[in-house]
């Protein structure tokens, strides 16, 4: 959790701030969890992090053009310690995460004291400004949370009848709101602009359902037009499914990514399955991978060891970019078997040139590109 004197640090620094920046992921978590400051404190300027993890370029353009007095940063993950000495101005950093060790910066993470707590950033954006309920919901389901919070909700009816985040985002219109969220950041940089700035006009979520103002009627319609490229994507991996326990994935880049929304969706509809989605771009592969039972992140960095390329996240959903070409695109990964005892047998030596099983704490090592991520099996 985080304590009610740190959020009270967070709205001192926001009310006193003059010229005020605030970078956001590009995910419905970090966008709600701007909007709901940039409604508040109306002189915020907000910024999309649409570049990779480990590009920090942005953090100092924008800085160095802007010159702000305070600099927030919403739900991302990793920033390094180069970026942060760059700003030269305060910083304050509101994450969930798994937490980071930087100097300089104002760090606010509800697992710096309880590593157990899975709230997302937009809970605690919306602890900070305490307005806007219906839409801190849309970030806070977007990540897969429910908030003590819930029953004090005047669109209950929105989601009625689900009891757990799946069944929200995928069975109700709360769902809906949450992809219009979500695709809101999809499209040419002027259109997300305009419906970034739509939203903060928003006052009632059925103004987007129902279509009842421009702005709402114009939200819509942006999610409309992106729905119908997101739908081919999730049709051709739901299609590619077999009654193997690992649902792969690739698709070429087109104009935009939708590797984490539809991983998303596939955990639901396969639950049993390690899904793993990539977006093919510019020679790497942009990967996103869910399960309902493998905790993922701890395995993650023993696929990439040795290989060109980063990742991490969450322990049931974890990001990562490789090298396309990577390794030893020839290896086999991830078989599963009922094994007891015996030696493993190779009966074509033309084809293998080594054959064994592996737990996984003592995997193989270097392990290869994008074939790896196949790997993540059960311990055996």
């Amino acid at each position: 959790m985080i304590e009610e004197k740190k959020l009270q640090e967070i709205r001192d620094a926001l009310e006193n701030a003059q010229n005020p920046v605030v970078f956001f992921d590009d995910d419905p978590d970090g966008l709600v969890s701007y909007l709901l400051l940039k409604r508040k404190y109306e002189r915020c300027y907000g910024v999309p992090l649409k570049v990779s993890m480990r590009d920090d370029s942005l953090f100092h353009t924008i800085t160095a053009d802007m010159k702000p007095d305070l600099v927030v940063i919403l739900d991302r993950a990793e920033v390094s310690q180069e970026a942060i000495d760059g700003m030269n101005t305060t910083i304050v950093w509101l994450d969930h995460h798994p937490p980071m060790d930087r100097k300089g910066v104002k760090y606010y993470n509800p697992r710096l004291k309880d590593p157990s707590d899975r709230s997302p950033t937009s809970y605690w954006a919306y602890k900070v400004v305490q307005q806007d309920l219906w839409l801190a919901l849309i970030g806070i389901f977007a990540d897969w949370y429910i908030p003590e919070f819930l029953n004090e909700s005047e669109h209950k009816e929105l989601f009625e009848g689900a009891d757990t985040p799946p069944k929200i985002l995928f069975e109700t219109k709360y769902g809906v709101l949450v992809k219009c969220i979500g695709f809101a950041l999809k499209g040419k940089t002027t259109d997300v602009k305009k419906i970034i700035e739509k939203f903060l006009k928003i006052r009632d979520p059925y103004e987007i359902l129902d279509q009842k103002t421009p702005e709402g009627k114009a939200i819509y319609k942006h999610y409309e037009r992106i729905n119908q490229e997101y739908e081919l994507i999730l049709n051709g991996a739901i299609e590619s499914a077999t009654k193997d326990e690992v649902l792969v994935y690739v698709y070429p880049s087109d104009k935009n990514s939708f590797t984490g929304a539809i991983s998303n969706e596939l955990i639901y509809k396969f639950p049993d399955k390690l899904i793993v989605i990539a977006r093919e771009k510019d020679g790497n592969l942009r990967v996103s991978l869910r399960s309902s039972s493998i905790v993922i992140n701890k395995i993650l960095p023993i696929a990439l060891d040795g290989v060109k390329g980063y990742g991490g996240g969450h322990e049931y959903a974890c990001g990562a970019n490789i090298d396309k070409h990577e390794g030893r695109q020839d290896m086999l990964l991830g078989v599963k078997a009922d094994w007891k005892n015996g030696d493993v047998k190779i009966m074509e030596p033309e084809k293998c040139d080594e054959w064994g099983w592996y737990s996984l704490d003592n995997l193989p090592s270097p392990l290869c590109g994008f074939y790896i991520f196949v790997l993540l099996p059960r311990q055996i």
